[in-house]
């Protein structure tokens, strides 16, 4: 647990850094939703507000007088517990509040943390904040992906940042890495925060395998793609093939060939493919029929774990061959906190590792990231095993 000085140091570092994101954007790029997964970063500007406000603020404080009665329903993402919500698919619709309105909320309730936690030294509430202050750095990420997907999908193609770099190359000469057969400690042990999902720390059995310590390249993809890759149905599973032949899947989100040549969406705007960099935007579905063509596959999330210390992550959420499930002992929290992670461990697949928009001080070798197989609009990449 970081102390409360410095933890509410670490709090207004992040509610900064999630305004410096969005001051590359225009006005009316605030509300724009092009698909249920992405949310307008007016939304997540507010959401990340109204999770201070309304775990912390609501029951602690108790001089506190909310904003805006309406906000909980229009910022609430899927708290049951909480009470009535936009839903999802909607929130593209919020016209109003206005972009204004919602930086004087994110002010307006900056100060009453501030305000609260020079007065009270509670341990719970260092607990709460520091929750808050990561789910915020979570949406962090998640605004990074959702501008990206929104500026990628507008016919202009415009560039979000000159700064902002997406491929980052890796240098090193790529070889596999020999793990042997035993038993080896899962999961977070340690007084630093972690999700509870990293927990309960347990001990797993692995056979001996090797895992590559470098990504997969776009150039090797490439070639994935001329052999004809996505006209396969055998390298594919059966969900992954409808998933390809319903949405005519091609390429990589964000590839578009011009002239011959691939090209691909990126903060900069659209540039040709750097064949050297981490291949990104991929779907589990992809991952896992490209690792079938080379004749390997995608190593579990305990495979990851047990050989992270070997190779360098961190540029691309990696897709691993895992179900998302609960580890052993593992307790929900009471309340509106345990919608958390628990109730969505159905239907995913892990990832581990973080990716170049993850924010600093967020990621670790435990963390687990879920998302569907069929999306890729996180900075997903591929490391086989075998």
């Amino acid at each position: 647990m970081i102390l409360t000085d410095s933890l509410l140091d670490f709090f207004l570092e992040t509610r900064k850094h999630s305004e410096i994101i969005c001051e590359p954007l225009e006005i009316e790029d605030y509300v724009v939703q092009p698909v249920v997964d992405v949310s307008p970063p007016k939304w997540h500007l507010g959401h990340t507000t109204w999770f201070f406000e309304e775990f912390i603020l609501k029951p602690h404080s108790p001089d506190y007088v909310q904003f805006d009665e309406d906000f909980s329903f229009v910022f609430n993402s899927y708290y049951e517990t909480v009470g009535k919500r936009v839903i999802r698919s909607d929130r593209g619709n919020l016209s109003r509040p206005s972009v204004k309105k919602v930086y004087e909320y994110r002010a307006y309730v900056t100060a009453g943390i501030k305000k609260l936690f020079s007065q009270n030294q509670e341990k719970n509430l260092n607990t709460l904040l520091e929750i808050g202050i990561h789910h915020e750095k979570q949406h962090q990420e998640l605004l990074l992906t959702d501008i990206k997907y929104i500026l990628g999908n507008n016919p202009l193609l415009p560039a979000y940042s000159n700064t902002f770099q997406d491929h980052p190359v890796e240098t090193h000469q790529q070889d596999w890495l020999g793990m042997q057969a035993g038993i080896y400690e899962i999961g977070h042990d340690s007084e630093e925060f972690c999700y509870d999902n990293e927990l309960g720390r347990h001990k797993v059995y692995l056979q001996d395998y090797e895992i590559s310590n470098k990504l997969v390249t776009n150039e090797e993809y490439i070639q994935f793609i001329e052999a004809g890759g996505y006209g396969r149905f055998d390298l594919w599973h059966a969900e992954g093939w409808d998933w390809v032949q319903q949405n005519q899947i091609q390429a990589p989100l964000y590839w578009h060939k011009v002239d011959g040549e691939w090209h691909h969406y990126t903060a900069k705007g659209l540039e040709k493919v750097n064949t050297h960099a981490p291949l990104t935007h991929v779907s589990y579905f992809e991952a896992f029929a490209y690792a079938q063509w080379k004749g390997f596959r995608l190593p579990t999330e305990f495979e990851w774990e047990a050989a992270q210390s070997f190779y360098p992550w961190g540029k691309r959420w990696e897709w691993t061959e895992s179900a998302y499930l609960p580890y052993p002992n593992y307790q929900k929290a009471d309340g509106a906190l345990g919608e958390y992670n628990g109730k969505f461990m159905v239907s995913q697949k892990v990832l581990r590792g973080g990716s170049v928009a993850t924010p600093e001080k967020h990621t670790r070798f435990t963390y687990r990231n879920f998302f569907h197989p069929n999306l890729r609009w996180q900075f997903t990449g591929i490391r086989l095993a075998r």
